[in-house]
């Protein structure tokens, strides 16, 4: 499909810019939200999402996946204002983090993503769209938790993803529902009718933002009642002077360089924005209709260029979040362009738009993301796992619970254990295979033989009976790890006391009577 559609970025605007749109409203209140759950200045998540806009892009290869702050640093952040003398100093750490990765992204630390299982990356994405249905679901209705994106099972304030849907349930404002089944209605009739599809500077999500904001307006005017206001509307800080726009940047404090809680605190941001980031490359990727790859290494990079710049002028720490990804790829977009432009329609809206972005409703943003999560996590996607065997559906299952119930790295870590426990589990029971041929008993070495497969080869010699005759087969072997050799010298040794016969075919090199 690639090679019959032009990919430029200057080719493909009709897509990008709408989409670009779409991200930069979809990330205002999550860049506010991770500012305001990690106990920092506003204006640092919003300098944030212009630095992850403006420079990832112009290093990194990624055509889709969008970057600003993460709320998988909340934690962190918060720990480190507690520990740090100031917000100075932790500007210091994460432009730390920032030259950190870099320096991964020069050594090709990148492809530590290639070892996550596809049935995890799966789980994550189903996961996320979970937890997005979830954690929008009150804002859809007109409750504010004063969390806007974030992806813990436990909030900032102690309630969980459940008990927050349960009491917005209990505090419905009629008009914000009003404004999401508006929202919802136009993104699913978009998707469904091809007149609008073909839409080129148009989008389903830039009309939902654009006539929800209206019909609030309307409700302004003709029925107050029913009007969203105050923490249900965008808050963007108003900025009226270059005086105003000084006073908000910081810069680092470099006398804070050798101090031992700055460093743990850049080594802390450095492992969860990189994973986060490779993650999120990863999960972008998969959902890219033109099957683009984006090279690890020139992330990291990027990232860390962004880190650095974001923390030398006051901004929070920068990774690519999957959210904003996958609502760009909702949204239509095709190239690094869109993500390149939501950072300049950031920093636009910042300085010049704050006035007028601050009447578009929550309700209008949590719907759009309300519809990327049932995209994320469509029932097509649990049936499909389920068809596979569950080497494949329990880490798929066991990925999601863990994500939410815990959060978004926590249960990515559970995720891959439990993936890595089904692969060497696999493997410990088809490397080595137990069969007759004729009269004799024959074991198959099969691809690797390692020390996991040491317990089994040994269960299955101790099995056989007293006068059997063994044929080893090493035909499909690719290794012989040292501690697999000495289960079988072992009863080489042992064998003539159980009247057992030993031979060995098909390997490139004996592997009895041979020292170790």
């Amino acid at each position: 499909m690639e090679n019959s559609v032009n990919l430029s970025p200057f080719k493909n605007l009709r897509a990008d810019v709408p989409a670009a749109v779409v991200v930069a409203l979809v990330a205002m209140p999550l860049c506010l939200g991770v500012a305001l759950a990690s106990g920092t200045p506003l204006i640092a998540g919003l300098i944030a999402g212009v630095m992850g806009g403006l420079l990832v892009p112009l290093f990194s290869r990624s055509q889709l996946a969008v970057s600003g702050p993460t709320p998988a640093i909340v934690a962190t952040v918060l720990l480190a204002m507690q520990t740090l003398p100031s917000f100075s100093a932790f500007l210091l750490a994460v432009v730390i983090a920032g030259g950190i990765q870099m320096v991964l992204g020069a050594i090709r630390a990148g492809v530590v993503a290639y070892f996550f299982p596809s049935a995890v990356i799966q789980g994550i994405l189903s996961a996320i769209g979970i937890i997005i249905i979830l954690k929008q679901f009150p804002y859809a209705i007109g409750f504010d938790l004063g969390e806007f994106g974030s992806q813990d099972f436990i909030g900032a304030h102690g309630e969980n993803t459940f008990t927050g849907v349960i009491a917005a349930l209990a505090h419905l404002e009629w008009g914000a529902l009003l404004v999401s089944v508006l929202a919802l209605s136009i993104l699913i009739t978009w998707d469904k009718v091809a007149v609008l599809r073909k839409q080129t500077w148009l989008s389903g999500p830039l009309m939902a933002v654009i006539l929800g904001t209206l019909l609030n307006t309307l409700f302004l005017h003709a029925v107050p009642g029913l009007a969203v206001s105050g923490h249900n509307l965008v808050n963007l800080p108003i900025i009226r002077s270059v005086a105003d726009l000084q006073g908000m940047l910081q810069m680092p404090d470099w006398g804070m360089i050798g101090s031992k809680a700055v460093w743990v605190t850049a080594i802390a941001l450095t492992f969860i924005t990189s994973l986060e980031s490779l993650l999120s490359i990863e999960a972008a990727d998969k959902l890219d209709v033109f099957k683009r790859r984006t090279p690890l290494d020139r992330e990291l990079l990027g990232q860390g260029m962004a880190n650095i710049a974001s923390g030398l002028i006051g901004g929070l720490p920068v990774a690519a979040v999957i959210v904003r990804s996958t609502a760009n790829v909702a949204a239509g977009a095709r190239t690094k362009a869109s993500a390149f432009l939501h950072g300049l329609f950031l920093l636009l809206a910042v300085l010049f738009l704050a006035t007028l972005l601050n009447q578009i409703p929550l309700a209008a943003l949590a719907s759009i993301l309300i519809f990327v999560g049932f995209k994320l996590a469509h029932p097509s996607i649990f049936q499909r796992m389920f068809r596979l065997d569950k080497s494949q559906y329990l880490p798929f299952m066991i990925t999601i619970v863990a994500i939410l119930f815990t959060s978004l790295i926590t249960g990515v870590i559970i995720g891959l254990l439990a993936g890595v426990f089904f692969v060497l589990k696999a493997n410990y029971h088809s490397a080595i295979e137990i069969g007759r041929e004729g009269p004799a008993y024959k074991i198959a070495l099969n691809r690797e033989v390692t020390f996991v497969n040491k317990a089994r080869l040994s269960h299955i010699l101790e099995r056989l009976p007293k006068g059997a005759e063994v044929i080893l087969d090493g035909e499909h072997v690719g290794f012989i790890d040292h501690d697999v050799l000495e289960v079988i010298r072992d009863f080489e040794r042992s064998a003539p006391l159980r009247e057992i016969r030993l031979r060995e075919q098909g390997f490139d090199a004996p592997v009895l009577k041979a020292p170790i």
